[in-house]
């Protein structure tokens, strides 16, 4: 496999060489497990489908999974407006109120509109954040692993859902002033999406990162700066650079460097940058492994990737764990948790 410098040419050039192009892969729906039909009902005619699945004694939850599991993000937008105006309710209260546990979790945050999913993610994890830097991880998600778009819509949807700015909120909840300064620092970022990359700036910001990691000053705002600001071609080029002129990969060197907080953090982001779909590949197999589920973990590691990169992410499973991820969540998971999870990786009902 061509490592992403080679691709972008030679690093024995003496002089500046930038690179634009188009992003390989603008579109991943490609790499999405979801499986919409061919011929896709009205969204009336899911509504009232919905609906009946709702009536009775109980309710028909293999119904809501073979409408709601089979539809992407614009078609769910679709449903959730039609249904208020056909029933003059929400369709996220209707579902709040008809279900429970980790089936009703994820099926609601499947069935939200995703920057306001993730919104709420982050609005959740803050207030957890002060019993394990863990849920900090999910913010770093939303920052580094997400389009800048979607980034400034999930900015957009808090300030709506909570009336106050996601940067106002992770200051009022984070007390360490590194961390602040690395979470604020990445969601306010706006980063050119196209491919952009100066291998002169990835060589000296390599040499920047080693100097902080060396000195052990990974607090200092150029670290910040430079995760945050530059695109992700640019920053994957500056890792690259980073291995191949001091040895190790980066995230490798800093955690060689310490074992707090700030370490683990800017490990997560790096991982995020790098290769999103390992990331999320090691969130699954962390969410299944031992005796007990990590049932929230496993919920955001397929409901937000369903329909982005979960192929990618099923074959980063293969290669890291010999295993399969479907498998895994299978043997892990039960009931109507399960067909709905296992619908959203393409095995489902």
């Amino acid at each position: 496999m061509y490592s992403f410098l080679e691709k972008l040419g030679s690093l024995g050039s003496s002089r500046s060489e930038t690179i634009s192009s188009v992003s390989e892969d603008n579109n991943n729906g490609s790499m999405a497990t979801i499986i919409v039909p061919d011929v896709v009902p009205s969204p009336v005619e899911d509504c009232q489908r919905l609906h009946k699945a709702f009536e009775g004694l109980g309710t028909d939850e293999k119904d809501l999974i073979k409408v709601l599991g089979h539809r992407n993000a614009s078609q769910r937008k679709e449903i959730r407006e039609t249904y208020l105006q056909l029933y003059n309710q929400s369709l996220i209260d209707a579902l709040q109120s008809e279900l429970s546990g980790d089936f009703r979790k994820a099926i609601v945050l499947w069935t939200m509109d995703p920057p306001e999913r993730d919104a709420k993610l982050a609005n959740e994890a803050l207030k957890m954040c002060k019993k394990g830097v863990k849920y900090l991880k999910i913010i770093i998600e939303i920052a580094c692993a997400t389009s800048p778009d979607h980034l400034m819509a999930v900015r957009q949807a808090y300030c709506s859902l909570f009336h106050c700015s996601f940067e106002e909120d992770i200051a009022s909840h984070v007390s360490s002033l590194p961390l602040r300064k690395l979470l604020v620092g990445l969601v306010s970022s706006y980063r050119y999406e196209r491919e952009v990359v100066d291998l002169a700036i990835a060589n000296s910001e390599a040499s920047t990162l080693n100097e902080a990691i060396k000195t052990k000053k990974l607090d200092q705002d150029h670290v910040v700066w430079i995760l945050s600001v530059r695109n992700f071609y640019q920053l994957k080029a500056t890792f690259e650079c980073y291995e191949k002129n001091y040895g190790n990969a980066i995230d490798k060197d800093i955690k060689s460097s310490g074992k707090g907080d700030l370490q683990n953090l800017l490990g997560a982001a790096i991982s995020c940058i790098e290769l999103t779909e390992k990331h999320f590949a090691v969130v699954i197999k962390e969410s299944v492994a031992g005796l007990g589920t990590d049932e929230d973990s496993l919920t955001r590691g397929i409901v937000t990737r369903a329909e982005i990169d979960m192929v990618r992410i099923k074959e980063q499973y293969r290669l890291l764990y010999k295993g399969s991820l479907d498998a895994d969540v299978i043997d892990d998971t039960s009931g109507d948790y399960r067909d709905f999870l296992m619908t959203l990786l393409g095995k489902g009902i």
